[in-house]
């Protein structure tokens, strides 16, 4: 049996799949990850042992571009670039897609909409299987919890009936990305479809977060098999001079926001806010490009670097509220302080106070004072002792959970 496990998005959307395609292949399951075809990406599958197959794009570039053109946009304008960028995605993917998926009997698809769009056109048009993954349970059409709102399309005002509004969110996905598969769609000789959103998300769908993180409430509106969060075993040492730094004094605050183009405002108010409290900082440059704001030696820059081995020697770490990252966080015990920016972040850092492991930031540009201001809650005690109390419940087995799920579904299909 061979399985595709594809995804377009940063690194976030990524690193999860070596890490079940390393689980699966353990089980005799021949895996292939396609994702944007940045080194770093690359690498990660090789430190798996799986197989690579670029997708049709790099994703940092065009990432920063899609930023750059949408900030100063209007909704009304960021939605047509929502739309405009989804009819590129799903058809260049579907071409990468189809030379990846050569061979194989399913797809796994994660990431950006279009990108699953395209995994799912594959999978119609060469018979195979299909299942659609993600990271987050608020994703996922639920009773629950209210859909994403998406520029230029707001939810209707005093609507409280989720059920309304995820059938709302029918439309809203057809309005930004109809055009996108259905376009696909006729050019390959298919019919349209009239509900693309549950066209790509297909039943049931897997969930890959971790059950104490990001709990999923039974739905009727669809059928989630969660399975915990995909991790990727991480043996690098620290290089040695981070390791030195560790070693020279008490343990210092993590400073990073991965794939966000923060300003770097942030850093510096961040790096200002952590000396005020008397303590060292580690800030990770990211795609933003942090860095040191002067030459004092309590401060230490990093590139990538082993977040598993790093994070248990932190004080606290102050982040965006990636899926990964928070996981990370949790896993080694370490306090956590959440500056959301997009997507599923304003979630995580919801999730992270709610289990008194950390501070949700409040909106706004962070400043020093409002950046102190969290700190003081995660280094309080309490926060410490709650956050290796969670620690140990964190799963550490949902890439294994998940391979044994396919397996035995794909068996039965």
């Amino acid at each position: 049996m061979r399985i595709l496990l594809s995804t377009y998005g940063s690194r976030g959307d990524v690193e999860p799949l070596p890490a079940l395609g390393a689980a699966l292949q353990a089980h005799g399951v021949e895996a292939r990850v396609s994702a944007p075809g940045d080194a770093e990406f690359a690498a990660l599958a090789a430190r798996a042992g799986v197989a690579f197959a670029p997708a049709f794009a790099p994703v940092r570039e065009w990432a920063k571009e899609m930023v750059n053109r949408s900030r100063s946009a209007s909704p009304e304008d960021r939605a047509k670039l929502i739309s405009g960028q989804a009819a590129e995605i799903a058809a260049r993917q579907y071409e990468a897609l189809s030379a990846a998926a050569e061979g194989c009997d399913a797809v796994v698809a994660f990431g950006l909409f279009p990108s699953c769009a395209a995994g799912r056109l594959v999978a119609e048009q060469r018979g195979m299987h299909y299942v659609l993954g993600t990271f987050c349970p608020i994703w996922l059409p639920s009773q629950h919890n209210r859909p994403h709102e998406y520029p230029g399309h707001p939810l209707p005002a005093g609507v409280t009936d989720n059920r309304l509004l995820w059938e709302t969110d029918i439309r809203t996905k057809y309005a930004l990305f109809g055009e996108a598969v259905n376009g696909q769609r006729v050019s390959l000789g298919l019919t349209p479809v009239q509900n693309v959103r549950d066209y790509v998300y297909g039943n049931p769908v897997l969930l890959a977060c971790d059950p104490v993180l990001g709990p999923w409430l039974p739905s009727d509106l669809i059928d989630a098999v969660q399975t915990g969060a995909f991790i990727l075993p991480d043996e690098r040492p620290l290089p040695d001079r981070l390791d030195a730094f560790l070693d020279a004094g008490p343990p210092p605050v993590y400073v990073g926001f991965g794939s966000i183009s923060v300003a770097s405002e942030t850093g510096r108010a961040a790096i200002e806010a952590i000396r005020a409290r008397g303590l060292r900082t580690v800030i990770a440059s990211g795609w933003a490009g942090l860095g040191l704001i002067d030459d004092r030696d309590d401060c230490f820059e990093v590139g990538e670097v082993n977040q598993q081995a790093l994070f248990g020697r932190v004080a606290a770490v102050i982040h965006h509220g990636g899926a990964g990252t928070t996981v990370a966080a949790a896993r080694a015990g370490a306090p956590q302080v959440i500056v959301p920016q997009i997507g599923d972040q304003p979630y995580w850092a919801k999730r992270v106070a709610e289990l008194g492991i950390g501070a949700a930031h409040d909106d706004g540009v962070p400043t020093v004072e409002s950046l102190s201001a969290s700190l003081e809650v995660a280094l309080a005690p309490k926060i410490r002792i709650r956050a290796r109390e969670v620690a140990s419940e964190i799963r550490a087995d949902g890439a294994e959970a998940a391979a044994k799920w396919l397996i035995e579904w794909l068996g039965r299909q």
